[in-house]
């Protein structure tokens, strides 16, 4: 029996026939379907994409019964399940402009620097660059539970009112892990409570021995954000000049440039 499709091949590997004329129909009605938020009927997409309309009918109705297309009336508009993907490729575009980024800081500071987020009540790395010569920090210990011990996470948390700093304390107590953390809750708390706001936080051992790092807040909407960097203690004394470096990038480059991904 011949194929259904008439734009449908016959794959030798698989004898029998592909379905990538289908494929490809299905895809530019889609397209079409998304460039009109109030949706379109069958006859005005099957115009839009040169496809006969007994096709367009059966395609729509395969794409309306798998979920990706929802029918209201006449008309047929994006399903959830596509917006979510089509939000996935936006977020994949961010991801990859952000690395980018990170990549052109990592070369400029001479350092490995860090994206994290405090999202949910955590924090968040959501993005790394490091390379020869600029060495990632080992993360020996969980940076979640850490946050009081390393700079990204006490950028993250100085920007947390009170209740909220107390919550995550609850959840993650301080602990020593290294000579120089900060011995207790109270200890912390003084020590964000001294850093002026939108200035560098930096801390030198505290996470680990030999190991320096400073971190910039930035501004993501509503979600705390910093961008970090890490020393080896070899290099300690470009600690303070690389931070204040790193503000002022930052702030450049968020005159015009906001990430807004999340892992």
């Amino acid at each position: 029996m011949p194929p259904t499709d008439p734009s449908a091949a016959t794959d030798p590997s698989i004898g029998g026939p592909t379905l990538i004329g289908s494929v490809r129909r299905a895809m530019r009605l889609l397209e079409v379907v998304a460039e009109d938020p109030a949706g379109a009927t069958a006859k005005h997409l099957a115009r839009r994409t040169d496809i006969p309309i007994a096709t367009a009918y059966h395609l729509l109705r395969t794409l309306t019964h798998d979920g990706y297309l929802q029918r209201d009336g006449g008309r047929y508009l994006i399903s959830d399940a596509t917006a979510r993907l089509g939000s996935a490729v936006s977020r994949q575009d961010s991801l990859g402009d952000l690395h980018h980024w990170l990549d052109t800081l990592r070369d400029s500071i001479g350092a490995a620097v860090y994206y994290a987020l405090y999202d949910e009540g955590e924090v968040n790395v959501v993005g790394q660059s490091s390379g020869r010569g600029a060495p990632a920090a080992d993360e020996w210990a969980d940076f979640r539970r850490t946050a009081h011990a390393h700079a990204i996470g006490q950028c993250l948390l100085s920007q947390l009112d009170h209740d909220g700093l107390l919550d995550h304390l609850s959840r993650h107590p301080v602990e020593r892990l290294t000579s120089a953390t900060v011995a207790d809750a109270d200890a912390l708390m003084r020590k964000l409570s001294r850093i002026p706001r939108g200035m560098p936080v930096l801390e030198r051992e505290e996470y680990a021995p030999g190991v320096v790092c400073g971190a910039v807040p930035i501004s993501v909407g509503s979600v705390p954000a910093a961008l970090a960097f890490s020393l080896p203690m070899s290099r300690a004394h470009l600690l303070d000049s690389l931070a204040d470096r790193l503000r002022r990038q930052t702030e450049a480059a968020f005159v015009s440039l906001a990430f807004t991904v999340r892992a």
